[in-house]
């Protein structure tokens, strides 16, 4: 399996959207904290800490179904920017910077997801 999760680039970016969502989700009004607010930051931050556990279990049977997890998190996160965004919580730029990013991130979690289910040539080592 290689490296440990703070190795991994995906998870790298999965913390930055993270950090970004706090930022985001800092000016949501008060009656929101354990609202919207909150569920967006659980979601945001499911997807970096699935990613780690599933290096963490040592398989790639289980790294798969972490980054499964991840990705489902992620798509969480993607309604609940919209939402924000029918709300007038959030601003244009920002959702644009958030979708982008969960984008960007997608991507990558489906590029680590083949990777690992693609067989290893004989003598690779991997």
């Amino acid at each position: 399996m290689g490296k440990g999760h703070r190795d991994l680039r995906v998870w790298q970016l999965g913390m930055d959207l993270a950090e970004a969502v706090y930022a985001a989700t800092a000016s949501f009004p008060a009656d929101e904290r354990f609202g919207l607010a909150a569920q967006m930051r659980r979601a945001a931050v499911s997807v970096p800490a699935n990613i780690a556990e599933g290096r963490g279990r040592g398989t790639d049977p289980e790294l798969l179904r972490f980054c499964a997890m991840a990705y489902g998190s992620l798509m969480e996160l993607e309604t609940h920017v919209e939402l924000a965004r029918r709300l007038g919580y959030l601003d244009e730029e920002t959702v644009a910077s958030l979708v982008y990013r969960a984008s960007e991130l997608g991507r990558m979690l489906n590029a680590l997801r083949t990777s690992v289910q693609r067989p290893q040539a004989p003598g690779t080592g991997a």
